[in-house]
């Protein structure tokens, strides 16, 4: 349980520093977290890591954030899923935003990488969930 402990404190700790180069512009910082075969899949479409880091060419692109509720599920001995759910504010917008988050994370030599990451909008807290 200490192990799957650490894991989760680990990637979250990785985690945060992706989301702390959107917060601070910091192309450099966002392609270094990220695989070369990254996928994202968003509301929008499929990026890659170009598109993710891309994004940052006219500054940042979180305000600021917190994430909460993180879980983590190992895939393989040198690769995890982590979960949470993310609430943030866009530059210049203090309406507060709120989705979920599932990355997938693996670890090449010393450090860990992000392989794919999907982000699906919250619905307000007590909404049924549409699934059938």
């Amino acid at each position: 349980m200490r192990q799957q402990e650490n894991l989760l404190e680990e990637l979250l700790h990785c985690e945060t520093a992706v989301w702390q180069a959107l917060q601070r512009g910091d192309a450099e910082a966002d392609r270094a977290a990220l695989h070369a075969e990254f996928l994202g899949v968003y509301p929008s479409g499929f990026a890659g890591r170009d598109a993710h880091c891309d994004q940052l060419a006219n500054g940042p692109t979180v305000e600021r954030f917190a994430l909460s509720k993180a879980r983590v599920l190992p895939l393989a001995d040198d690769c995890a899923l982590l979960a949470y759910l993310a609430t943030y504010h866009l530059p210049g917008d203090e309406r507060e935003r709120a989705m979920y988050v599932s990355s997938i994370w693996k670890r090449e030599a010393t450090r860990w990488t992000n392989v794919f990451s999907q982000d699906t909008e919250a619905l307000p807290e007590g909404t049924k969930n549409p699934l059938p």
